[in-house]
């Protein structure tokens, strides 16, 4: 019986990974392709990654989407971050309910809160177009850095905080030399969440974005129509293999921090 749970152990993990990661190293391999089709290998080409950083358009996107998710980030990190220290200093109850308003926009529909703030641009008569998804993603980015930095700040003394104001140290002074340390991976964690639903949104951007301002995910949907160019394979490949490295980068950087703290 040991032996079979082993097997099928296995062989979940096996399935798992054929099912999330066979559609990503076709696409990588078609990247490579040197015809267009999508149904037969026509020999191997780097014709497409040339390509793409000659396509004006694509590279335009690509910007706007790195853009968008690391300013939006940025920000939304900033407010929820002060959010959560707001918060954690009320009372139980008042707490409790900011959370439940807090949470709504994780809970609702991409679709509604994309047609909600459309309407709302369009009602305060605000210019739909790349300020306007900016906002927009620093919008629905700042509740989960709240849900990411709230828990570490629960797990800090505030008695410690005290204690440095206490030992001469400003309410400033304190907070950076004694809160912060304790809270940033929770803000790590809030600002790396953000960035990566930024990068990945297509709902909320399509109904903000206006006309002329195009994202990585609005660019394929415009794409498909047409049918879907051989560069973007290029495109997701190479961002796919970005994505890994730091990842790769995040977690043995973590390893040597804990080794660390063993010794």
């Amino acid at each position: 019986m040991v032996k079979l749970g082993k097997f099928f152990k296995g062989l979940y993990v096996v399935l798992m990974g054929i099912f999330l990661y066979a559609p990503i190293f076709t696409l990588i391999v078609f990247s490579f392709n040197a015809g267009k089709s999508r149904a037969k290998w026509d020999g191997f080409s780097l014709k497409w990654y040339a390509a793409l950083f000659q396509n004006q358009t694509i590279l335009q996107a690509l910007y706007n989407t790195i853009i968008i998710a690391l300013v939006s980030s940025l920000i939304a990190t900033l407010i929820g971050t002060m959010a959560s220290i707001a918060m954690n200093r009320m009372k139980k109850l008042p707490r409790q309910v900011m959370m439940g308003i807090t949470n709504i926009p994780m809970l609702n529909a991409d679709i509604v809160t994309g047609i909600s703030l459309m309407l709302l641009f369009i009602m305060m008569d605000f210019a739909l177009g790349f300020t306007s998804v900016l906002l927009a993603h620093i919008t629905f980015n700042i509740p989960y850095v709240i849900l990411s930095v709230m828990p570490k700040l629960k797990q800090t003394d505030r008695h410690v905080f005290e204690a440095a104001q206490d030992l001469g140290a400003t309410p400033i002074s304190a907070f950076f030399k004694v809160v912060l340390p304790d809270i940033f991976p929770g803000i790590l964690s809030g600002f790396l969440l953000a960035f990566t639903m930024s990068l990945d949104d297509f709902v909320i951007t399509h109904f903000t974005k206006g006309a002329g301002v195009d994202t990585i995910s609005t660019k394929v949907y415009t794409e498909l129509r047409k049918g879907i160019k051989p560069e973007m394979y290029a495109l997701s490949t190479l961002m796919f293999v970005t994505v890994l490295i730091l990842l790769v980068f995040i977690n043995r950087r973590r390893d040597r921090q804990n080794e660390a703290q063993k010794i």
